[in-house]
C-alpha cells in the first residue's frame, strides 16, 4: 500500500534544456512595446487582404490540417472513454432455452438479467490512463497548430513567390522592349556599313534568350500556382495577387522604403528569448509526448499490485438452479475478485522496462527539438540580417549598371563604343534587377521562418 502511494504523482517535467538555444545570435532583445512578433496572429503579421483570403480558405479546405482536426476529434473521445472507465459497465442479456429429455414434457426456462462489472480503482491505473489520454489529446491538438502555422507559412511563401515571379515578368518584359530597341539599332547600323554581321547576331543571340526566360517565368508561375491550389484543395486555376511591394512584412510602425520594410528585423518584435519557444507547437507537443510516456510508465508499474472487480447480476428467472419454476423469481448475485501477479512469464516486467525506455528516449528528444527550434531561430535571423545587407548594395547596383547600360548604348549609337560593351552592359544590368528581387524574396522568406520558428501562425 505505500509503494502504491507513489502511483498517483502527477508528471512534472525535470528535463533540463540547454542554454543560450538561440546561439550567438544579438539581435534577439527584450520587446519594449505591448506585442511580440510570435504572438501576433498571422492575419495581423500578413496584413494583405488577398493572401489573407487564401490563407483562409486554406485553413478551410486543406486535407492535411482537416486530418489534424479530426486526430484532435479521434482523441477527445478516447479521453471521454477513459474517464468513463472510472463507472461500472452494465449489460442486459436475456436468455431463453427449450429442453425436453425422454417422454417428459418441454421444458421453458428464460433469464432476464441486468450484469454488472466494476474494476475498482485501487492503484491508479485507470487515473493514469486518463492522464495519459489527456496527454495524447494535448499532443493531437497541438500537432493541429503545426498543421495550422505551416499551412500559413506554405501558403505565404508561394504567395510571395507569385508576386516575384511577377517581378521577375515585369523585368524581362522590360528588357525586352529595349533590347529589341537595341537589336534593332545593331541592324541599322548593320545596313548602313557600320556594323559587321556577327555584333547582329550576337544581339538577336541575347535577345532570344530573354524571350526563352519569359517562357520559363511564365512556366514557374502556372506551376506555383497549381502548388497553392494544391493547398487550397481546388482544382488548378489562376491565383488573384496584388502587386510586389504592395503589402510588405513589417510592423505598422515601421517607416522607410517598402522592400527594405520587408524584411528588416529592426521593425519586428522579437520578445523575451527564454519565453520564445514555448509557443512553439512541436514543443509543446515533445512535452505533452514525455508526459504520456510518464503516466505509461506509471500504469506499467501499476500492473504489479492487486486489482479488485466487483461484479454482479440482477434479474428474473424461472430457472433456479435444477428447478423450474412458474411464475418466475427474482435473482441475486454478487462477486468480489482480488487478483495479485505472481509469475506473468515476464510480461509485466518487460513492459515497464519499455516504457522506461520509451520515457528516457522522448525526454532526449525533447531536448533536441528545443535545440532544433533555437537552431531555426538562428537561421532565421541570419537570413534576415544577410538579406538586409545585401539589399543596399543590389540597389545601388541596379542604379550604377543602368547608368552604364545608358550611356554604353549612347556611345554605340555615336560609334564610340563596341557592341560587346553594350551586350555586357544589358546582361549585367539584367542579372542585377533579377538578383534584387530575388533577395528581396529571401529576405521575405527569411522573416516568415522567423515568425513560424518563434511559434507564430497557429492562432
Amino acid at each position: 500500500m505505500l509503494t502504491g502511494c507513489g502511483l498517483y504523482k502527477k508528471y512534472d517535467k525535470t528535463v533540463e534544456t540547454p542554454a543560450n538555444v538561440f546561439g550567438a545570435t544579438q539581435d534577439i532583445t527584450e520587446a519594449t512595446a505591448e506585442a511580440y512578433l510570435a504572438q501576433m496572429s498571422w492575419r495581423e503579421f500578413f496584413n494583405d487582404p488577398m493572401l489573407q483570403q487564401l490563407i483562409e480558405q486554406a485553413l478551410a479546405n486543406n486535407t492535411d490540417l482537416n486530418s489534424a482536426r479530426i486526430a484532435v476529434q479521434k482523441a477527445e473521445s478516447a479521453l471521454k472513454m477513459a474517464k468513463l472507465a472510472y463507472l461500472p459497465s452494465l449489460y442486459f442479456s436475456p436468455q431463453g432455452a427449450l429442453s425436453k429429455f425422454g417422454s417428459s414434457s418441454l421444458s421453458k426456462t428464460y433469464n432476464l438479467p441486468l450484469q454488472l462489472n466494476w474494476d475498482v480503482e485501487v492503484f491508479g491505473s485507470i487515473t493514469n490512463k486518463k492522464r495519459a489520454a489527456q496527454a495524447v489529446l494535448m499532443q493531437a491538438q497541438m500537432g493541429e497548430e503545426a498543421t495550422r502555422s505551416n499551412l500559413v507559412s506554405a501558403v505565404a511563401q508561394l504567395y510571395y513567390m507569385l508576386q516575384l515571379l511577377d517581378r521577375q515578368l515585369d523585368i524581362l518584359t522590360q528588357t525586352d522592349s529595349l533590347w529589341n530597341a537595341s537589336l534593332e539599332t545593331q541592324k541599322s547600323l548593320y545596313e548602313n556599313g557600320k556594323a559587321y554581321s556577327t555584333a547582329v547576331n550576337q544581339m538577336e543571340s541575347s535577345y532570344l534568350n530573354v524571350k526563352t526566360q519569359i517562357v520559363d517565368v511564365r512556366r514557374n508561375i502556372r506551376s506555383t500556382e497549381n502548388e497553392m491550389c494544391k493547398l487550397l484543395s481546388i482544382t488548378p486555376q489562376q491565383i488573384t495577387r496584388s502587386k510586389w511591394g504592395t503589402s510588405a512584412l513589417r510592423h505598422p510602425e515601421a517607416q522607410g522604403e517598402t522592400g527594405q520594410r520587408m524584411f528588416d528585423t529592426q521593425y519586428l518584435k522579437i520578445g523575451v528569448p527564454a519565453t520564445m519557444l514555448e509557443r512553439r507547437p512541436d514543443i509543446r507537443m515533445a512535452n505533452f509526448a514525455m508526459e504520456e510516456a510518464f503516466y505509461n510508465t506509471q500504469t506499467a508499474r501499476a500492473a504489479f499490485f492487486p486489482t479488485l472487480t466487483l461484479s454482479g447480476t440482477v434479474g428474473w428467472t424461472n430457472s433456479g438452479g435444477g428447478a423450474v419454476v412458474n411464475p418466475g423469481k427474482i435473482l441475486l448475485n454478487a462477486v468480489g475478485q482480488l487478483t495479485q501477479p505472481i509469475f506473468a512469464r515476464g510480461q509485466l516486467k518487460a513492459n515497464l522496462k519499455i516504457q522506461q525506455l520509451t520515457e528516457e528516449d522522448l525526454q532526449k528528444k525533447y531536448v533536441q527539438t528545443v535545440i532544433n527550434a533555437g537552431n531555426q531561430v538562428n537561421e532565421a535571423m541570419a537570413d534576415c540580417q544577410a538579406a538586409r545587407e545585401k539589399h543596399q548594395y543590389y540597389h545601388r547596383q541596379v542604379q550604377v549598371l543602368h547608368e552604364a547600360y545608358v550611356g554604353t548604348h549612347e556611345l554605340m549609337d555615336n560609334g564610340k563604343a563596341s557592341y560587346i560593351e553594350v551586350l555586357t552592359a544589358q546582361e549585367s544590368l539584367l542579372s542585377s534587377q533579377l538578383s534584387e528581387a530575388m533577395n528581396m524574396y529571401n529576405g521575405a522568406q527569411a522573416v516568415i521562418a522567423l515568425y513560424i520558428a518563434l511559434g507564430g501562425g497557429a492562432k
